[in-house]
């Protein structure tokens, strides 16, 4: 029985820098400089137009495979979480197993899951390791929700940023578990109150979809985009997450003082913050790095971690609390050792 760990972890965000600033002078009428004390971000990256999510993942994996952390030829799965992928079909991980120049020996495979994917993608990767199907595993979490926000959308497009991180999942010599345990939980009933209507087959495009609206608050959108229900999100949020930590903790056989650090999706610094009380988990012990790059949905853990190393707060060795919720509406949580 393998013991799976997290053997390195690499970001990238695009060129195009949307600052708050950007934003006022676009809309006069929106109130940034309130926008960004709810929600600590000044600045998003955004993909250009004939940029793609695989472009991205294809930059943060190109970028940690060069580093040499193992043989390439030793990856033996290709795992991409994507919300905005770049076909229907094939699979953007089968697109990114020719473009980086893996072996033809891997399996590789998408999947649909947004702010509590990257969690999700470290169970699968865990499981691969440990059952001995795959020596490492590269798993690339990328988004581009810029692609499906409305320009006069006030309510999402001060939030959203695009970006990419490539995590890499192998074999550790440790007698202990490096990753886990988790902790998973869904409530489909609440999946509209996230989401592009429109677009797939269910509701394909059309004139009609394309109609724009503008709500209450102002904010302009069609069935093309995405919407978001944020008082339902928050809601959401509150009532899953200290649940869940509660769960994890308990199976863990850890308290909140035994982790390290707390890298939770980085949704907005409001919906952190107001967590950090729910769960009664120490300020100084808390994750925040959404204020220069936003909400980056699947990418948005792995590159707080990556952002916290580089700062050298994050430390080998040290305990994280990884906790996803979002999108589905769906909620991931588990421990990791990095």
């Amino acid at each position: 029985m393998f013991s799976a760990k997290i053997l390195g972890i690499q970001g990238y965000l695009p060129a195009k820098v949307e600052t708050n600033e950007d934003l006022a002078r676009e809309n006069p009428e929106w109130d940034m400089s309130r926008i960004a004390g709810k929600t600590g971000i000044v600045a998003r990256h955004i993909a250009a137009v004939d940029e793609t999510a695989s472009d991205l993942g294809y930059a943060a994996a190109a970028a940690l495979l060069a580093k040499q952390i193992v043989p390439t030829g030793e990856i033996d799965y290709l795992i991409v979480g994507t919300q905005t992928p770049d076909h229907f079909l094939p699979s953007d991980a089968c697109i990114l197993q020719h473009r980086l120049g893996l072996g033809k020996h891997i399996g590789a495979f998408d999947y649909r899951l947004g702010c509590s994917g990257y969690v999700c993608g470290l169970q699968l990767a865990k499981a691969l390791v440990e059952t001995g199907a795959a020596r490492n595993v590269l798993l690339i979490t990328a988004d581009t929700y810029s692609k499906f926000i409305h320009p006069q959308d006030r309510t999402v497009r001060a939030l959203f940023g695009d970006g990419a991180a490539a995590t890499i999942i192998g074999r550790s010599d440790l007698g202990e578990d490096q990753i886990g345990p988790f902790v998973t939980g869904t409530d489909g009933s609440m999946s509209q109150c996230l989401t592009v209507p429109a677009g797939a087959f269910r509701m394909p495009r059309s004139a009609e979809t394309m109609l724009e609206v503008r709500d209450a608050s102002g904010s302009v959108r069609s069935q093309n985009d995405l919407y978001m229900d944020g008082q339902a999100i928050f809601s959401f949020a509150l009532n899953t997450v200290p649940a869940a930590i509660k769960r994890l903790l308990a199976e863990a056989k850890l308290s909140l003082e035994s982790v390290d650090w707390w890298v939770f999706h980085q949704a907005n610094r409001f919906m952190l913050e107001n967590l950090v009380r729910c769960c009664g988990v120490p300020e100084s012990k808390m994750v925040y790095a959404m204020e220069q790059v936003g909400n980056t949905v699947s990418a948005s853990i792995p590159l707080a971690i990556e952002s916290y190393q580089n700062y050298g707060k994050i430390q080998p060795g040290q305990r994280l609390g990884l906790v996803g919720f979002g999108v589905g509406l769906s909620w991931n949580a588990c421990i990791v050792r990095i």
